[in-house]
């Protein structure tokens, strides 16, 4: 099969070791995504809740390139610095993913940009 990397301009570019999301067959494999402002290119203000809102935008936005969007998202990794912030983040997490994709969630030390949260999906086309 021939690994397709998918771009989108418009969204807070990668650097030259990555894709935003690669296209495998029938899948997408989309790269962490940061609670980025696409026009700002920063953080976007206030915290846990417009950043997992942002972070989940920015998916979809990829995947809507890729030719599928968030109901056919599989798999969900989170990572946030500060596992209190779980039950806030899900509040989000879930108007968007209703159909209750598969998740893992970790808590870890640091992220860039001094993010709280980071999400990459799995998904379907």
């Amino acid at each position: 099969m021939l690994l397709l990397p998918i771009e989108v301009p418009q969204l807070p570019p990668n650097n030259a070791t990555y894709s935003q999301a690669v296209r495998l067959g029938d899948l997408i494999f989309v790269s962490g995504q940061l609670g980025v402002d696409p026009a700002t290119r920063e953080l976007v203000s206030g915290g846990i809740l417009e950043q997992t809102q942002q972070a989940i935008a920015n998916i979809a936005a990829i995947l809507e390139a890729a030719g599928c969007g968030l109901s056919q998202v599989a798999k969900v990794t989170i990572f946030l610095t500060d596992f209190s912030l779980l039950s806030r983040m899900n509040q989000v997490y879930a108007v968007h993913f209703p159909h209750r994709p598969a998740k893992t969630t970790v808590e870890i030390a640091h992220l860039d940009k001094n993010a709280l949260i980071e999400i990459d999906v799995i998904a379907g086309v």
